[in-house]
Order: structure tokens, then sequence, then C-alpha cells
């Protein structure tokens, strides 16, 4: 097996972490899967998790319709979601450094490349969402509170793995806590006069977008969540990594967003912006709110730096055969991707969601065969046996490029083209159903056509 570096020697203290992308062995797994529970279920506890479970009641749902779809898209993108969980204890290695068994060591860069622009333009999100609560509480103008944000992340990122998951264990009482007194606020009699929308009702394509939504925002998880699990005992099993990444994920963002529908569907103008609203409920102790919501916005921007700098190192050590980054190189990689994110953050203030929401929605779209080709190698094909070193190896088993793969993957994007709904596309298939459903096909597809074919190629 690689060795990657020195990891945290012990469970008790905190050190910066060097493994970057490289194997971690046994002697220097720790942790618990209670771990996995408070990451994922402190990630969901966000405004812009709030802010998705609004959408169905905008389309014209009725809170019970909406909170239904939210309910089955949550599950839906759980289920994979938790399943690229259970693969981190058992191999040790970063979630898309696995891909390389699939795509071949060069031929993952593709699928990686993929991760570092999506997570980079989640950075830019975050940054546009949270700059109002950031100006607000600290007094100082749009580009210097962003400038903070960017620094307060990279920091926090650099430090790695096991700071991020002593955060998430804080966070996930201290935005539990903030979320269940938004609701106790909220249905305190006279407290906060209701102000309702338009009734709202069943609405099919509303339904399936919602559907969508719910799904689209767990499968988001899925090139990252074994990042957060890997330094765990390889003898854990993988239904208590299952689980506890399942639970803490489902929970999180369904309550989220069962509370962001309630609130779209009594409350009005707190919908319209949730930011500013909220912390307008607690009167003087407002200034806590603004300060716990940033607080969840930095957890989130650091998870998805840490993970797009995991995937842009990925893409470098196989052209370069490295198996470890140094931490120059790590802090710089982290700098380049932030700084790049806040660029874009201050360029669009005002405009993002126009200029990078579809962008988004199609990076998204990118992943998805991902997911459905690595589970299927790692569920039904490998069945969880690999050759960890081989990873590392430009020549050994996995190759440089699989050829197979990298056309599969191409397949599925296009056999998903149909069914997108996008600003600057909407496939015939979506314009029929009223409603972006290209996650299934993209799915079932890339998944049926990888294991019949892979299968047979191992038999051979």
């Amino acid at each position: 097996m690689p060795r990657g570096g020195h990891g945290h020697s012990d469970r008790g203290g905190m050190a910066i972490e060097t493994h970057s992308i490289g194997f971690v062995p046994e002697g220097e797994r720790y942790g618990h899967p209670r771990r996995l529970f408070t990451i994922w279920f402190s990630m969901n506890l966000s405004i812009v998790c709030l802010t998705v479970g609004m959408l169905g009641v905008f389309a014209g749902l009725s809170l019970g319709w909406a909170a239904l779809a939210l309910v089955i898209g949550n599950a839906i993108g759980t289920l994979f979601m938790a399943a690229h969980s259970a693969q981190g204890p058992h191999l040790g290695i970063p979630q898309m450094i696995q891909s390389r068994a699939q795509f071949g060591v060069l031929g993952a860069a593709l699928p990686l490349l993929a991760v570092v622009v999506t997570y980079t333009l989640y950075d830019a999100a975050n940054a546009v969402v949270v700059q109002d609560a950031l100006t607000t509480a600290f007094g100082v103008g749009p580009k210097v509170a962003l400038a903070g944000f960017a620094v307060a992340t990279v920091i926090v990122a650099f430090v790695g793995y096991d700071l991020i998951h002593r955060i998430g264990v804080v966070m996930a009482v201290a935005s539990g806590l903030l979320f269940a007194a938004v609701a106790a606020v909220l249905l305190t009699p006279n407290c906060v006069p209701p102000m309702p929308g338009p009734q709202g009702s069943f609405v099919f394509a509303a339904f399936v977008a919602t559907i969508t939504q719910g799904t689209a925002w767990c499968l988001t998880f899925g090139p990252y969540v074994a990042d957060y699990s890997r330094y765990l005992p390889s003898s854990l099993s993988t239904a208590r990594t299952f689980w506890a990444t399942a639970l803490g994920t489902f929970l999180g963002a369904t309550l989220t967003m069962v509370l962001g529908a309630w609130i779209a569907a009594r409350f009005v103008p707190i919908a319209h912006s949730p930011g500013l609203g909220i912390p307008l409920l607690f009167g003087t102790g407002g200034w806590i709110v603004r300060l716990l919501i940033i607080a969840g916005m930095l957890q989130n921007n650091v998870m998805t730096l840490y993970s797009a700098y995991m995937a842009s190192a990925g893409v470098l050590s196989g052209f370069h055969r490295h198996e470890t980054i140094g931490a120059v190189t790590k802090l710089i990689l982290m700098i380049a991707l932030i700084t790049i994110a806040t660029a874009i953050a201050v360029a669009t203030a005002g405009d993002f969601e126009r200029v990078f929401g579809d962008m988004l929605n199609v990076m998204v779209y990118l992943l998805v065969p991902w997911s459905a080709i690595n589970l299927a190698d790692y569920y039904w094909v490998r069945r969880g046996r690999y050759d960890v070193g081989a990873m590392f190896d430009l020549n050994g088993q996995y190759g440089r490029f699989n050829v197979t793969t990298l056309a599969i993957y191409a397949l599925a994007i296009l056999i998903e083209l149909p069914f997108l709904k996008v600003g600057f596309w909407e496939g015939p298939m979506a314009r029929w159903i009223g409603a972006d459903i290209g996650w299934l096909p993209g799915l079932v597809v890339p998944a049926l056509l990888y294991s019949l074919i892979e299968q047979r190629k191992l038999a051979a």
C-alpha cells in the first residue's frame, strides 16, 4: 500500500493533515461513525439548504406536496451519497482517487476536473449568499468581507480533516439549536403574524422538479463524501458507515428543507430574504444568529474547498506520479482555488444566479454518471476488491485510460440531454414532462452499461 505521509497520530490531538490524497495506513486510522452523522447533519443545516426547500412552494405546490417531494428526493439522493461514504474506511483514500480504478489513472482527470470546477463555483455561490450577513455583522465593505471569509476558509481547510470534523460536531449542536429556535419563534402565537402567499396545490411538473432538487442536493455530496470517512478503521462495517452518513444527511436536509417550505408557505417576507429576515426574528439577539449563519456557511465553504483541492491534487498527481502533495503545494492550490471563487463572487455581485446558476446545474449532471459508474464498479463489478497501489501506477492494472468507461461516461451525458431543463436548453422529454429529470437516466444507464461490459472484460 502507498503511504501518504504522517497523518493524525492520536485521537486526542489535532495536527495539520499531511496525507492529502495518499493512502491512510491502518495504524493511523481513528474515529467513530458518529463523526459522520454530525458532519453531514450540520452540513445540511444551512441557509442554502433552507432556500432549496422553498423552491417547490414558490413553484406552486402546497406545503404538504412540497414536503412529500422533498422527502422522496432526499431519500433517493442520500441512498447514493451514503453508498459512496462506505468506500472511505475500506479503501483509505479520497473519493475521486478511487475513480482511477474505473477511468484509468489519467482518464480519471476528466471527472476530477468536473469536481474542481463544480466546487469552485459552489464556493463562489457560498460567498455571494453570505456576503450580506458578513457586511452587516462586521461593518465592513463587501470586498473586505469576502476576503476575510476566504482567508478563514483556507486556514481551516489547510489544517484539514480533524478540524473539519470537530467543527462539524460543534455546528451540529449550534445550527440545530438555531433552526429549532427559528421554528419555535414562528410557532409562537402573535410573535410573527403569518403572511401566507398564494394557496398552493398539486402541480405535477413542480412536484417532479422538487424531487429533482432534493435528489440533486444530496447527490452533489457524492464526489467528496468518502474524503470524510477515509480515516475511520477499515474494520468498520459498510452498514455502520452507510447509516451514520445517511441518517445525518437525510435528517439534516429534510428537516431544514421542510422548514424552508413552511416559511415559504406561511411567512413570505422572510422567505424572500432568509439571511436577513431570520436574524430580525430575534431582535437584539440577531447578531448571534448572523454569526451562526456565517459559521454554517464557513463550514460549507471549507468542505467544498477541501475537496476541490483533493480533486485538483488528484489531477496533478496522476500526471506526475506523486502519491503525496507537499504543504507548500497544498497551500498554493487552496489559495488559487479560493481566489478564483472569490473573484467570481465579486465580479458577479447581484447577478450570480443568472450567470452561474445554470452552469452549476450542468456541472451536477456531469457528476451524476460518474457516481453511477463508481458505485456500480464498487458494489457489483469488483465488490470492493481493489489494488490501491495500482491507483498510483501509470503502468498498473488500471492503466492510463479506460477507453470503454470514458465512452460510457460520454454516452450517459448525451442521454441526459433530452431530459435536461436549464436556462439555455430544454430537452424534448423535459418539455413533455414539464420538469428536469436528467439525473434519472444519468444514474441508471451508465450503471447498467458499465456493469455488463466490465463484468465480461474481467471474466475474459
